[in-house]
């Protein structure tokens, strides 16, 4: 990838990196540094810095949300982070600013679509969101804010109301009310190591495929194929 091409990310979340270093890892994908490092070179994938990200995410949106609704009690609070922090959110942020086209990706992955994998996209996300933290010292916490609460407080403010809390529920609610049609989720694959593994699920309706997600568990993946179909049957 050429410099301009780091440039044009930098412009588009409003941070130069002091480090290009840990940029590079942030958009490296476990698939390339294991190809590099089979060259017998160095590479580092960013696992680490999706860990990282991923905690510093969590506490600036529970931040944000207990001081911006004062009245809404703990369970409330809760769904509503769930709602800017799940994975299919996540990877929505990362396609608004391009990002797959940025990452290292190894042979296998980007001949298997990993540029647009949502997965993919929630990690490089998380770990993006920690590169800026490291990188910018001291002022680490205003900084990923300033690039993160953008995406929260948008979908707060346009789509939240019609999020729903258990998607799994309510498109079940709604293809029970056609007599006979059936709804089913049949996991298609899962891949990763253990500690990290990503389940893909379709949700099926008399054995038609009406919505795909993934997930780090089956049932994170059901529900975000079960968003996917309420997407298509136009309830979200």
């Amino acid at each position: 990838m050429q410099q301009s091409d780091i440039s044009l990310l930098e412009r588009s979340i409003g941070h130069v990196f002091r480090d290009r270093n840990i940029l590079r890892e942030a958009l490296t994908h476990s698939s390339y540094a294991n190809e590099i490092r089979a060259k017998k070179k160095v590479a580092v994938c960013n696992e680490r810095l999706e860990f990282l990200g991923d905690a510093v995410l969590s506490s600036i949106v529970s931040e944000y949300l207990y001081v911006e609704y004062p009245d809404l009690p703990e369970g409330e609070l809760t769904q509503r982070r769930k709602a800017v922090v799940q994975s299919a959110a996540l990877a929505s942020y990362a396609r608004s600013i391009d990002l797959g086209s940025y990452l290292y990706l190894g042979n296998g992955e980007e001949k298997g679509g990993g540029r647009e994998r949502q997965s993919t996209l929630e990690n490089a996300f998380e770990a993006l969101v920690a590169a800026i933290y490291l990188d910018s010292g001291e002022y680490g916490k205003e900084n990923v804010k300033r690039f993160v609460l953008p995406f929260i407080v948008k979908v707060l403010n346009e789509n939240y109301n019609s999020i729903s809390a258990d998607p799994k529920t309510e498109l079940q609610q709604l293809i029970q009310q056609t007599e006979g049609d059936y709804l089913e989720y049949v996991t298609v694959g899962e891949s990763g190591p253990d500690h990290n593994k990503v389940f893909r699920v379709e949700a099926r309706m008399n054995s038609n495929i009406i919505g795909r997600g993934e997930g780090r568990s089956k049932r994170e993946a059901e529900q975000n194929a079960a968003m996917e179909a309420l997407r298509l049957f136009g309830e979200i």
